[in-house]
């Protein structure tokens, strides 16, 4: 402790958990994103099979 009775214990461990959150965010976003852009490829790719596979008998009127 200093003079004062006060250390940088909480601002230092503050600093650190900012850091760490921060970090983990700068991992996961692109990673939350990849599988976003994944999701919506394949949704598309099924809508776009599914106009080309012929209609049910019983919807061809």
């Amino acid at each position: 402790m200093n003079a004062t009775g006060m250390t940088y214990l909480g601002y230092v461990v503050a600093a650190y958990a900012v850091f760490a959150v921060v970090l983990l965010w700068d991992l996961a976003a692109p990673l939350l994103r990849i599988r976003r852009v994944l999701r919506n490829v394949r949704l598309r790719a099924r809508r776009a099979a599914a106009k080309d596979a012929p209609l049910p008998p019983e919807l061809q009127r």
